[in-house]
């Protein structure tokens, strides 16, 4: 879990979660607009991704944890999970199928996903955020939810039209 470990160290000594993270959407959505974080918190940004789905689909917990809000903000619907180490994913709009007070996991649905995310260019989307809770030591931060994914970095190599030798 390097990624929920370079998620964590921002100078302290927390230990990354043992366990796994996966998409909330399935299969795997496309990312149609990227985690965006303004300068500073009142600025404009994008605290989240917004993954391509559809009106209807089922939308997963992406890990561990327990659900601390499922209800509407701003007239919107909403779900929150607190994980292991600080860590609260949210996921809008999505129509709770799960109450507060409920111990989840990477594989259990939480409820569908509702069509009406302005910006969209796919039939719905979902909005997965992610942020570390404040702590004596640290407020509130927003961090790219990708990142609880593993993903490695792509690297491209150069195509040659032979080998190094034929080349010459």
């Amino acid at each position: 879990m390097l990624a929920v470990a370079a998620l964590l160290s921002s100078g302290s000594a927390a230990a990354a979660p043992e366990t796994g993270f996966d998409w909330p959407l399935r299969p795997r959505p496309m990312v149609e607009r990227p985690f965006d974080p303004p300068d500073q918190d009142w600025l404009p940004g994008h605290r989240g991704v917004d993954l391509g789905g559809t009106p209807g689909q089922a939308v997963y917990a992406a890990g561990p944890g327990i659900v601390v809000f499922a209800g509407e903000v701003a007239g919107r619907p909403v779900v929150a999970i607190l994980h292991d180490g600080g860590l609260r994913t949210t996921y809008e709009p999505v129509d709770a199928e799960i109450s507060p007070g409920r111990r989840v996991t990477r594989r259990t649905r939480i409820g569908v996903l509702a069509a009406g995310h302005a910006g969209c260019r796919a039939p719905a989307c979902l909005h997965w955020g992610l942020r570390r809770e404040s702590t004596a030591h640290a407020s509130r931060e927003y961090l790219d939810p990708l990142g609880l994914l593993g993903r490695a970095p792509i690297r491209l190599k150069p195509v040659g039209h032979g080998t190094p030798a034929a080349e010459g």
